[in-house]
């Protein structure tokens, strides 16, 4: 009997490291103010990768009419709402940063690379480039509370 006991606790001990890392992957998850606290970003977990979207906008409305993608290069997209609209694209959780993914900027209408960090104070570093991330930008944004 001990023996299956011994068995038991070290199959669950086995699996603590993959819960951890799992809890520790989704510590993106939730609502985010942009730096200039004039947006916030919703970002979740879809088919394995971790993405976010524009859910409020401080000024949602332009001559009385929802934001749109003005911006974009492609001219099919520019009709499209800002507010909903998918900003980080496929990042995936790699040791203690989320990368390999997009990241859209509705006001440039660029797209860049990118990665986004945890902060020891709570807040997050995304940062955007194209090429070599030493070369790119970074912005903080803060949890909504």
């Amino acid at each position: 009997m001990c023996f299956y006991k011994l068995m038991l606790t070290a199959s669950l001990l086995a699996l603590l490291p993959l819960n951890s890392q799992a809890q520790a992957a989704d510590a993106i998850l939730g609502k985010w103010y942009t730096q200039d606290k004039d947006a916030q970003v919703e970002i979740f977990k879809e088919r394995g990768g971790y993405h976010g979207k524009m859910v409020w906008l401080k000024e949602p409305v332009e001559n009385g009419k929802p934001k749109l993608d003005k911006n974009n290069p492609d001219e099919s997209k520019r009709g499209r709402p800002i507010l909903g609209m998918r900003l980080l694209l496929d990042f995936v959780h790699e040791g203690d940063a989320w990368e390999g993914g997009k990241i859209y900027d509705p006001r440039s209408g660029k797209s860049y690379s990118g990665t986004i960090k945890l902060l020891d104070d709570g807040k997050m570093e995304v940062r955007g480039y194209v090429g070599f991330a030493a070369l790119g930008k970074s912005v903080v944004w803060s949890r909504v509370k």
